[in-house]
């Protein structure tokens, strides 16, 4: 998110409870909000100044020290009226912002967006790793706690079906959702298998662009398109009948029309985990991203200025 990650980049203080400014928040940790002052608080003293030297540390856990932060600032009233004003100009600027043609292949945002007009608001998401995990957390608007779980820095990539059984343990009365892309499916699909026998009515979704879709944009931007064991093209599984044959009850979406009634279908079964494949569109690309060994500066915002370092390296190789 181009507003999110400037705010942090331009901000003057930045009060960090429980973080450990890992790479994909800082990008290159040497340009990291250089003009803020950091207050760092942790549980564990290791972490604290582990990247970057806070002047404020305090080691501690979050609920006491949120509880101490508060009442320091009971009284105290900060200005920062231009400050909103300038966050909402990038808000404006720099929307987030997708194209879904009537008869062309499905997008991933729109896709997010059409399922969430279909569940409650305390749906419990789970997402695997990749770019399925970066549209989630730009496109789903999570309102309540405890609802959106996900390996975060750490890309673990087979996370989403086994979390997701773990969550409709602990919360049988919820709809639990795993979304996942077809890459990161492969790692621990064997999974449905437990979900059928222990009678675990999840509803597992497949993003499926045929390829492991971000790595296969880094190739694209920045390596002249050498794919490399990024393709999933050739002799991949049938994911419908794969989760047919584990007991799942399973649907295959490729188009717009299809969504709301198949999926319906699918939040409708409450006596087995159901998986529901959308065939996506190979060539989308997830934005904003921050290249490698690049800062925060170096947002690129859309498709547009992607396309501008595609027809750089090009007319470089010419």
């Amino acid at each position: 998110n181009y507003t999110a990650t400037t705010s942090l980049q331009k901000s003057d203080l930045l009060i960090a409870i429980g973080v450990r400014f890992d790479d994909r928040v800082t990008a290159n940790p040497e340009y990291f909000a250089q003009n803020a002052k950091v207050i760092h608080a942790d549980i564990d003293p290791a972490e604290i100044g582990k990247v970057r030297e806070p002047e404020v540390p305090i080691v501690g856990d979050a609920k006491s020290v949120i509880v101490e932060l508060t009442k320091e600032l009971n009284g105290y009233k900060c200005e920062i009226e231009e400050w909103r004003e300038e966050i909402n100009s990038w808000q404006k600027k720099y929307p987030l912002s997708y194209v879904q043609e009537k008869k062309g292949p499905l997008k991933v945002p729109y896709v997010l967006e059409k399922i969430q007009e279909l569940v409650d608001e305390d749906t419990i998401v789970v997402s695997g790793v990749g770019q399925h995990q970066m549209w989630i957390s730009l496109y789903w608007k999570f309102t309540k706690p405890n609802t959106w779980l996900n390996s975060g820095g750490a890309g673990t990539m087979g996370y989403a079906l086994p979390a997701a059984l773990g969550a409709k343990m602990a919360f049988p009365e919820k709809l639990v959702l795993a979304l996942d892309g077809d890459g990161c499916f492969q790692m621990t699909m064997q999974e449905l298998i437990t979900a059928s026998t222990e009678d675990i009515p999840i509803k597992i979704v497949v993003f499926n662009n045929g390829n492991h879709g971000m790595v296969r944009q880094w190739q694209k931007l920045f390596y002249n398109n050498r794919f490399s064991a990024t393709e999933l093209t050739h002799d991949t599984p049938d994911y419908v009948k794969l989760a047919e044959s584990m007991g799942a009850m399973a649907h295959r979406i490729t188009t717009p029309d299809e969504i709301e009634e198949k999926f319906k279908d699918a939040l409708n079964e409450n006596s087995k985990p159901v998986l529901i494949e959308f065939v996506v569109d190979p060539e989308e690309m997830v934005f904003p991203m921050v290249p490698a060994g690049g800062n925060n500066d170096d947002v690129i915002v859309n498709q547009e200025e992607a396309n501008s370092i595609l027809n750089k390296d090009t007319a470089e190789e010419i």
